[in-house]
């Protein structure tokens, strides 16, 4: 049983470093050598766990050459575009100028359904409102909406950017505990971040989640109890 037991860790870290070298994709997002290598890698590492004859070295080899092969595809592909367009693919309209192309359509096997499907993931229920749509090389559509369906931005009725309105609010405490990364790129310090847990009469183990952007505007939610 200990044997198992550590075979099966030792492949777990073997794949998931495998996995880190590959690169931090999802599922839906990965492109058709990295499917390929991650399904073969997955069927790979369950031989030497479920078979104790086999040895280690014989799934983690397997493995680490399967990733090798795919990182230098992924290399050869950065430097020549027609190994990256033959191992890929191309990304393909399938809507131009507010027209569906059917021609593009039939050659993908992409039916109206499958259209309509991820328009719907996208907020879209009329594909009237969409310009263009690309059917990438990892199966996702991308949208260009017609300039009349698109949202109201701040520029277009002419609203000053507030300056650090760019930037995003983040996790100031986490469960209790302050994270001073967080502090930093607040441009805010401990000082500020006493007298605001006075202001708020509670100490930082009381906090569940504090959450602040570089304008010192702040949420918290305190633990429960």
């Amino acid at each position: 049983m200990f044997v198992v037991l550590l075979r099966t860790v030792i492949l777990y870290v073997v794949i998931v470093l495998s996995l880190r070298v590959m690169g931090k994709r999802q599922l839906g997002e990965l492109q058709p050598t990295e499917f390929v290598v991650t399904i073969l890698v997955s069927n790979i590492a369950t031989l030497p766990i479920e078979n104790t004859d086999i040895p280690v070295l014989g799934g983690i080899i397997p493995i680490v050459t399967l990733v090798c092969c795919e990182v230098f595809v992924s290399m050869g592909g950065l430097k020549n575009g027609w190994l990256r367009q033959l191992i890929s693919g191309r990304p393909r309209v399938v809507i131009r100028d507010g027209k569906l192309d059917q021609k593009v359509m039939e050659e993908l096997r992409y039916s109206i359904d499958d259209l309509m499907e991820q328009l719907r993931a996208l907020d879209i229920f009329d594909w009237q409102e969409v310009a263009f749509a690309i059917m990438e090389t990892t199966g996702k559509l991308t949208v260009y909406k017609k300039y009349g369906s698109r949202g109201l931005t701040p520029d277009m009725v002419g609203l000053k950017d507030p300056g650090d309105g760019n930037a995003p609010p983040v996790v100031l405490v986490s469960d209790g505990h302050l994270i001073r990364q967080a502090l930093s790129y607040c441009n805010l310090d401990e000082d500020w971040f006493q007298a605001t847990l006075q202001k708020e009469n509670c100490q930082v183990q009381d906090i569940f989640l504090m959450t602040c952007d570089r304008r010192a505007k702040y949420a918290i939610v305190l633990r429960e109890g």
